[in-house]
This record gives C-alpha cells, sequence and structure tokens, in this order.
C-alpha cells in the first residue's frame, strides 16, 4: 500500500505576512538601500530572497546606516517608533494588522488605568512592542512564573500574543482569575489572537488526527511555527523543518499517512519541495 501525503487544508502565507513580503519587494524594485529593524518575518528563506534583492536587516537602529528603514511584520514598541520617526527618512511600515490591533488594545488598556498581563514569549519582538505599548504597569509571561508573580490590582486587563493557542489561553486566563479574585475589582479579557493562526493549528490538528507522521515547515524562530508543532506532537510523531534537506528516511519508515502543515511565515516553495520530496522518499515503500 502507497504512502498518502497529504497537506493541512490551511497552511503557510497568512494574510500579514504575504502583504509585508509585497511592500518589502516592491520597493526594492524601486530603490536601493533598504533595510529592516529586525527580520521581516521569521524564516530565513525569506529573509535569504529579500537579501539578494538588496535587502538588509539590522538588530536595532544603532546600526542604521541611512536609506529607507521597514518595520518588521511583528511591530515595535511606541519608544522605537518614536526613535525611527525622529530619524526623519522613508519608512515603511509591514506590521500585521492583527497585530496593530493587540496593540491598540494594549494601549486602551494602559490609558483607561489597568495593569495588563501579555500571555505570550517575553522575548519574542512582537511581545516585547506589545508590553511597550501597554505601559509600565505590563507584563508578559507564558504561565505559572508570571501569574505567581502577579500582585493585586483593582483592575487588570488580559491579552495574547497574536498566535498563541486559544486552549492555552483560556487555560492561563482562568489560572489568572484565580489568582486575583477577589482583590481585582474589574477584569477586561480581550480576544487578541490571529484567526489565520488559530485556522492552522485547526487544522494541522485535525490532520494530526489522521497521521502516522506529521511534517510542520518552518522557521524554528517562528513562534507561529513552533505552535504547529506543539499542536501536533502530541498527537502523532512530529518533526519541525525549516528545509526539505533536513528529511530522514528512517522517520518515513512504515508510515502510511504524513501528514503537512507549515507555518505561516513559510514560502509556497518550501513547501512544495518538501512534499516533493517525501512523495520521491515513499513511492517505493
Amino acid at each position: 500500500m502507497a504512502t498518502m501525503i497529504e497537506k493541512a487544508r490551511e497552511l503557510g502565507f497568512c494574510f500579514g505576512v504575504r502583504r509585508a513580503i509585497k511592500l518589502i519587494e516592491n520597493a526594492a524594485r524601486k530603490q536601493q538601500g533598504i533595510t529592516t529593524l529586525g527580520p521581516i518575518v521569521h524564516n530565513r528563506l525569506v529573509v535569504a530572497r529579500l537579501a539578494a534583492m538588496g535587502v538588509k536587516s539590522i538588530n536595532n537602529l544603532d546600526e542604521f546606516n541611512g536609506g529607507t528603514i521597514a518595520i518588521a511584520s511583528h511591530g515595535v514598541s511606541p519608544e522605537a517608533l518614536e526613535r525611527i520617526n525622529a530619524l526623519q527618512v522613508n519608512v515603511i511600515d509591514t506590521t500585521c494588522p492583527n497585530v496593530r490591533s493587540a496593540q491598540k488594545a494594549a494601549k486602551q488598556l494602559s490609558e483607561s488605568g489597568f495593569s495588563v498581563i501579555i500571555f505570550g514569549e517575553a522575548t519574542h519582538p512582537e511581545v516585547k512592542a506589545l508590553v511597550g505599548w501597554a505601559g509600565d504597569k505590563a507584563i508578559a509571561t507564558l504561565g505559572d512564573n508570571g501569574i505567581a508573580w502577579y500582585e493585586p490590582s483593582d483592575r487588570l486587563g488580559i491579552l495574547s500574543q497574536t498566535t498563541q493557542g486559544k486552549a492555552q489561553f483560556t487555560d492561563f486566563t482562568g489560572a489568572l482569575l484565580k489568582k486575583a479574585f477577589p482583590d481585582v475589582h474589574e477584569v477586561r479579557v480581550i480576544n487578541t489572537l490571529c484567526d489565520e493562526t488559530q485556522k492552522r493549528q485547526t487544522a494541522a490538528f485535525d490532520l494530526a488526527l489522521k497521521s502516522d507522521l506529521m511534517i510542520v515547515v518552518g522557521g524554528r524562530n517562528s513562534a507561529n511555527t513552533q505552535r504547529l508543532a506543539d499542536v501536533c506532537s502530541p498527537i502523532t510523531e512530529t518533526h519541525l523543518i525549516e528545509t526539505a534537506d533536513e528529511i530522514e528516511a528512517i522517520w518515513l519508515s512504515g508510515k502510511r499517512k504524513i501528514g503537512i502543515t507549515a507555518g505561516a511565515s513559510t514560502p509556497d516553495e518550501a513547501i512544495a519541495e518538501v512534499a516533493q520530496k517525501l512523495v520521491s522518499q515513499t513511492k517505493d515503500t
């Protein structure tokens, strides 16, 4: 019986990523000297493709040497935005619309007097920017350590990094509220989870349920790609890879149904190459 290879019904580039890459590629065709503050998206294949077009990436503004600066899809803090505007140079803002909505929510909570807790990876660029928008009383955490740190507040606002899982955010919120009561008098929970991310996680979960092996394609530094691996790995054997070259023959031995999913920053050609290699390596099994 031949091995069946199936792609998840939702995978690969989301609207926000396609928009960000299109903005940069269009600009790069018209001008030189474009510098991105951090990678536009967390995928080294995309970053390499842009570099081939003359787009370079820096880690902080101190490295900027003039020209046009681009804000990555993860967004930046108000402080960073102020520094960028002070440079008085051309700016391309590729901040994902969903991330921008989360920033606005964080800012509104802060301005309304809420202490803000963000469910997210504190070191991730999107979350670092969200903390900046949420003000001095904001913290970011993924679990018990942050909840243990929580200090009683009269007004508490809760939101999430856009690429986190719905179930995890729900569990976190429930645990936090148990700790917060009875001290807190007002709680505001804002759903800042990205619908596109949730669709990909649901599709990956459904495919994992009927697969002997799941291949997750995307950058290892991509939060949404890692969430896909987290969704699949408790269900079936799962491997996260960046390119088809990482596929190992031993993974495929005895597998009758192999599923493929990919992060929202994974280019179509990377997915196609993985699918092609899996078909090639399993056709004789």
